[in-house]
């Protein structure tokens, strides 16, 4: 075991790598060293997902291993959404845990980790603050993760929106976003590592700034960041707000080389009365309109969206009508998601009255659909050419050939799809590249 030194594992999603990243600054600029060896660690650290129960449970099974190898000169540091939300009980499913850290407070990792030392940690150390999340990081911190030329931008933490079957709320507590010049800071120091993609996320991306005072926050932060960082490439958008997407966003996106034209809004259902149930935004005349006119000012526009199947009260009739929807509007990506039953959200009053087996073949059925839909867009795609932001390299299954691995604008890290390309290529560098198959999912090129 090395002396100050830790092993970080982050779970769960790009926002959680984020904080992840923000504590790894945090411990090795009080003179702490990242290994790749939990044996090799005296502080195991562990920033849990706490979401929908999958996520629990991989947080748990983690947690449970390491600390059933946890040597006694070892601190073993539970932090995230997972401890936020279930505190103390954390404990009782994980025994040998030192500390716990809430996801609101990330930012007191040093003082834990001080305190479980200076005390010698005769009992574990619960850092749950109620206080509502902090937009502003340490200083020196920089609020993002990247690798392979690709960066997360985190602008906001924290959620407002009153979806009655998600928990983020209760665990991030409300919105609150992050000053805009510590946002550049961060575009410019992204920028001068040569990361040529930003993925700006928070819970809700469209509602940037609005804690802040700031009218339509999203166009004129990247209205900023376009500026601040010219030579950033791509800029994309993630997890935007349906009701949200303002005509000068769309303006400021279609009118910039840098605003990749991709954008991900979670709909989460198409049955209007499903989507009250949901406590979501139900005008679906918004959404053909809006979609229009994202579609009119950029031609070329990759659109995400991702739906819940399974929903309490979701009949026959209106599975159908998301189904016969996801043929209408032909959407590039679709994520689909079975409904979790969460205690101690709005939904819990509804119970879990769909089976599981039902929302298994609901789920099938979605995907088998947008899967024709994906194969056919991506086939009119053959003979184009595109853009690779490459990601690494590979030999191709049986043989020598090397390819190259990457992905256009159309393809938001760890969601989408891939392009491979024939050769290698330097990673981290954008490459045109001709396309010459597709698959459902993915795309194949030459380089150009």
């Amino acid at each position: 075991m090395k002396k100050n030194s830790f092993y970080l594992v982050s779970l769960g999603c790009a926002k959680n790598a984020v904080d992840s990243n923000a504590m790894s600054q945090l411990l090795q600029q009080d003179g702490y060293t990242a290994v790749n060896d939990p044996i090799e660690a005296d502080i195991i650290l562990v920033n849990t997902c706490g979401f929908i129960e999958p996520a629990r449970e991989e947080s748990y099974a983690i947690l449970n291993e390491l600390a059933q190898d946890k040597k006694n000169d070892q601190l073993l540091i539970a932090a995230g959404c997972l401890t936020q939300r279930y505190g103390k009980e954390v404990l009782k499913k994980v025994p040998g845990i030192d500390g716990l850290l809430g996801t609101r407070r990330w930012m007191d990792i040093l003082q834990v980790v001080r305190k479980l030392r200076s005390d010698g940690h005769p009992q574990p150390l619960y850092h749950l603050p109620e206080t509502a999340v902090v937009g502003q990081s340490p200083d020196g911190i920089l609020g993002a993760y990247y690798q392979s030329g690709s960066a997360y931008l985190k602008v906001a933490d924290g959620c407002r929106r009153p979806c009655a079957f998600c928990a983020i709320p209760s665990i991030k507590g409300t919105a609150s976003s992050r000053p805009l010049d510590e946002i550049l800071d961060d575009a410019r120091a992204l920028q001068s590592r040569g990361v040529r993609e930003i993925n700006l996320i928070a819970q809700d991306t469209t509602d940037y700034g609005h804690d802040l005072g700031l009218k339509d926050g999203l166009a004129r932060l990247l209205e900023a960041l376009i500026e601040a960082a010219p030579n950033v490439n791509w800029f994309r958008i993630l997890y935007a707000y349906p009701g949200y997407i303002t005509d000068r966003l769309i303006d400021v996106m279609a009118n910039s080389n840098q605003i990749l034209p991709y954008i991900d809004i979670p709909l989460q259902h198409a049955d209007p009365e499903i989507l009250k149930k949901m406590r979501r935004p139900a005008n679906m005349d918004w959404v053909y309109g809006t979609v229009e006119k994202l579609r009119s000012k950029m031609p070329d526009l990759a659109l995400r969206t991702t739906f819940i199947v399974g929903y309490p009260g979701e009949t026959d009739q209106a599975f159908q009508k998301l189904v016969d929807f996801v043929e209408e509007m032909r959407f590039d990506r679709v994520g689909t998601f079975k409904f979790s039953f969460e205690p101690g959200t709005a939904s819990e009053m509804y119970g879990d009255p769909v089976s599981p087996q039902v929302k298994e073949q609901r789920q099938e059925i979605l995907m088998l659909k947008q899967q024709e839909i994906s194969l056919q867009i991506n086939q009119a795609l053959i003979g184009k050419s595109l853009d690779v932001l490459i990601e690494g390299q590979g030999e191709v299954e049986g043989s020598s050939e090397v390819i190259s691995l990457g992905r256009s604008y159309r393809d938001a890290p760890e969601i989408d799809g891939m392009v491979i390309v024939e050769g290698a290529l330097p990673e981290g560098e954008i490459a045109p590249v001709k396309i010459t198959g597709a698959m459902v999912y993915d795309l194949t090129g030459v380089p150009l």
